[in-house]
């Protein structure tokens, strides 16, 4: 088994992207596709929401599986290194997320988790876009 070093964990960490990862174009290229105009990223919302809908007040977010802890199986690998910094601070995106999604919906905001695991079916996908926006 090749073992990393730290520098090279560091590496690949920076490169992780926040905002236009390849399952939020995805939803984003559905959506469009779908006939519906949203914003990106309002910071003025609780969260950020990587999609606003702000006529229909409905706004999607595209999770990554590992970082937001869904419960597949990509979501269930847990760091094997720097398990005291990673453990913690993955634990906190879970608190994030929910507090965000509670004052999103006090604020009279629908709300659409998208997993990254569920972009594998654009089909399934695209049914539930259409479904939540109608």
């Amino acid at each position: 088994m090749h073992t990393r070093t730290r520098e090279q964990i560091s590496e690949q960490m920076r490169r992780i992207r926040k905002v236009d990862t390849k399952p939020e174009l995805l939803v984003r290229r559905l959506a469009h596709r779908l006939g519906y105009r949203y914003r990106l990223h309002r910071r003025d919302l609780p969260g950020t929401p990587d999609l606003v809908f702000p006529s229909k007040r409905k706004v999607v977010l595209v999770h990554g599986c590992f970082w937001h802890q869904h419960h597949c199986p990509l979501g269930s690998k847990k760091p094997r290194t720097n398990v005291h910094y990673w453990l913690p601070k993955l634990a906190r995106n879970k608190d994030r997320d929910v507090t965000a999604q509670r004052a999103l919906e006090k604020l009279g905001w629908s709300i659409l988790v998208v997993w990254e695991c569920e972009t594998r079916d654009e089909s399934r996908l695209t049914k539930r876009l259409r479904r939540f926006l109608r």
